[in-house]
């Protein structure tokens, strides 16, 4: 069975963590499950988000934010930190990730969604947000000393660095 084979398998089994408010459809490309996800991280008190941390996430999660941002699953499990055996494995069985990596992309696909609903451009409403992040991750950023986000996203350190900077962005701070 291929990667994708399994991604497609597992995003159909993924249920959304109960207790996190209804999704109001999509949101610039995100499909509801993940819009869901990315919602919840967005307003999730600390003690939540802990707990999710601890317990982790679904891995189709992780394959469905790959989907959206249209990288490889196990390129996305690679950026954060999860080796792709692993990845596979999860993925395939229907078993737990790391909930910090989720809840960090979760947060970035957030930052990225408000710039594009922050913005009075016409054709804002039909960006795609997840796209445009999964492309930006893999660029060279000068800001980050020449590095690709996606280098830095296994470790909190790197996630807030790459976050700073996308804050930089929608701020209109860096350019």
């Amino acid at each position: 069975m291929t990667v994708q084979e399994v991604e497609s398998a597992a995003r159909a089994k993924f249920k959304p963590r109960k207790g996190y408010p209804a999704s109001k459809g999509r949101v610039n490309g995100l499909s509801s499950a993940l819009d869901e996800f990315v919602r919840s991280v967005h307003i999730a008190p600390p003690m939540q988000l802990l707990d999710t941390e601890r317990q982790g996430v679904d891995a189709a999660l992780l394959g469905d934010m790959a989907q959206r941002m249209n990288i490889s699953y196990s390129q996305l499990a690679e950026t954060v930190g999860i080796p792709k055996a692993t990845a596979a494995r999860k993925l395939s069985k229907n078993e737990k990730i790391n909930g910090a990596a989720a809840i960090a992309l979760a947060r970035l696909l957030a930052i990225a969604d408000d710039m594009v609903a922050d913005s009075t451009v016409p054709d804002a409403r039909n960006f795609d947000t997840a796209k445009w992040l999964g492309q930006w991750i893999g660029r060279s950023q000068p800001a980050l000393g020449g590095r690709k986000p996606a280098e830095l996203l296994d470790t909190p350190t790197g996630v807030a660095m790459v976050t700073k900077l996308l804050g930089a962005i929608r701020s209109g701070a860096y350019q």
